[in-house]
């Protein structure tokens, strides 16, 4: 469907298109001339929640606390950690 140019030179980008791409407002609109035409890419905000521990539930597994430090002092000590 067209859609007319405004008076500042803003345009619509169609409902369908933005649901489908998941376009939401406060999103950046990047522009790209390309020859003839212009391309658009849309970026989305940085988010501003920790995602501390969003992986949780994912991880099966966790490393005894022994272990863990061990790890963590090896590799702050540059080298492999060991067993």
């Amino acid at each position: 469907m067209p859609y007319l140019v405004g008076p500042k030179g803003q345009i619509v980008v169609a409902k369908e298109l933005r649901d489908r791409l998941g376009v939401k407002p406060g999103w950046i609109a990047l522009q790209r001339l390309a020859g003839d035409h212009i391309e658009v890419y849309f970026v989305p905000p940085e988010h501003e929640a920790s995602l501390k521990g969003s992986l949780a539930r994912h991880i099966r597994a966790r490393l005894p606390r022994a272990l863990g430090r061990r790890a963590r002092a090896s590799l702050e000590a540059g080298g492999p950690a060991r067993h």
